[in-house]
């Protein structure tokens, strides 16, 4: 089985543009190929975590990797997925954040001895001439068919600024740019990313006449991976200051049972025969699967001994209702109110709740406890004496615990 079968057979694959000269370059090593990421936070999140893993598999199959940050995209804000403009973000920020993903990507992507590049696009969009681009560029789209792409006509009810109108020819000039000068022959992204990705294929052609040379394919889930790595408490983050070790691990480890031996084969390096073995696995042989996931995403993002450490705080909490490494949240002297803290603050606090009005539906509704006894009262308060020693566990739903103590 070629690379190429490996992808389908995980079910990593949606659409192509050229299946034949796609899978002779990837399954023969001979692919230069690249993925896009906006530096809009700094961290990569889970919804990354599909494209690296990709990089990954195909690196390791002998192709060659090109990272490229969107160091001048990042000024635009691509209008996919959103209901409204994105925050503009300074320059120091963009290259803060530019910096923090060149350092969570080499735990993936070896980029020693020229095996991988990463490229910022900032080095030739932001010495772009206006008129140069509308002179070179702008003949090759039509407004009309730019207007029937998904990403553009799920906004136009909400309002799309001409800003983020330029997200796809910027995008577009991207391959454009490394066809030329990078020898890269294959755009991967996600469904959510084909009318942008078509547009840059597109765009060579125009330019350059090449008919087969520049290809694009794309992933099923990396747009699905978006919405995979959001909970009520905002972002699964790769960095373990924004999301710990023990968090990520319990992030996999509650996947639904309809999902997870889709996880373990999209996204783990299992062999596809032992993943094959588990389709059967069914009722208690679910939880078993959902630790085999969890531990291997936890490894590969964290090291092997954060992930053993993940999961023996994972079974002993659940066992016995602690854990030396369960997250702990430490409150300041600003937390308290008149020496008085409420629960709604402490479950907002340590991230259990992404609002207070959150924090208040999961009281009322019977889903919090603090050292194991239940709390429906949402004007109950702890002093910081409260939380000396050991502190409180307080648990939110059935899985999510946190360790509070006072500084």
């Amino acid at each position: 089985m070629g690379i190429y079968e490996e992808l389908q057979a995980r079910g990593l694959i949606a659409q192509v543009t050229d299946e034949e000269r796609i899978k002779e370059l990837v399954n023969n090593g001979k692919a230069t190929f690249y993925i896009g990421f906006d530096p809009t936070a700094d961290s990569l999140h889970v919804g990354h975590f599909m494209a690296l893993c990709l990089m990954k598999r195909l690196q390791e199959a002998g192709n060659k990797p090109i990272a490229l940050i969107g160091g001048g995209t990042g000024y635009i804000g691509d209008p996919s997925g959103r209901t409204d403009m994105r925050s503009m973000m300074t320059p120091e920020q963009i290259q803060h954040n530019c910096d923090c993903f060149k350092e969570q990507m080499s735990r993936f992507i070896d980029f020693s001895d020229g095996k991988a590049l990463m490229v910022n696009n900032a080095d030739w969009l932001l010495d772009l001439n206006y008129i140069d681009v509308l002179r070179e560029v702008g003949p090759h789209f039509s407004v009309n068919r730019m207007l029937t792409a998904e990403c553009y006509k799920q906004r136009m009810e909400k309002g799309l600024s001409f800003l983020e109108f330029n997200y796809m020819i910027m995008q577009a000039y991207d391959f454009y740019e490394l066809f030329q000068n990078y020898g890269c022959n294959l755009e991967f992204g996600g469904d959510d990313q084909w009318s942008n990705m078509l547009a840059g294929t597109e765009l060579i052609r125009r330019k350059l006449g090449k008919d087969a040379s520049a290809m694009t394919i794309t992933l099923l889930l990396n747009s699905e991976g978006k919405k995979m790595g959001k909970t009520q408490s905002g972002a699964v983050w790769l960095d373990p200051n924004k999301t710990s070790p023990f968090d990520f691990y319990q992030y996999w480890r509650n996947v639904g049972d309809a999902d997870v031996l889709k996880c373990i084969r999209m996204l783990t390096f299992l062999p596809l025969e032992e993943i094959d073995k588990m389709d059967t696995w069914e009722g208690a042989q679910l939880n078993t699967a959902k630790e085999i996931l969890a531990y291997e995403l936890t490894k590969l993002v964290h090291g092997e001994e954060e992930a053993k450490k993940a999961q023996e705080s994972a079974r002993a909490l659940f066992s016995q209702g602690n854990a030396d490494n369960m997250p702990t949240t430490e409150l300041e002297e600003a937390d308290f109110q008149d020496g008085k803290i409420d629960i709604l603050a402490v479950l907002v606090k340590s991230g259990q709740a992404s609002s207070r009005s959150d924090a208040r539906r999961a009281v009322t509704q019977g889903g919090v406890s603090v050292d194991g006894e239940k709390v429906t009262d949402i004007t109950t308060t702890y002093a910081p004496a409260d939380f000396d020693g050991e502190g409180k566990i307080v648990k939110k739903g059935k899985k999510n615990f946190r360790r509070i103590v006072a500084k």
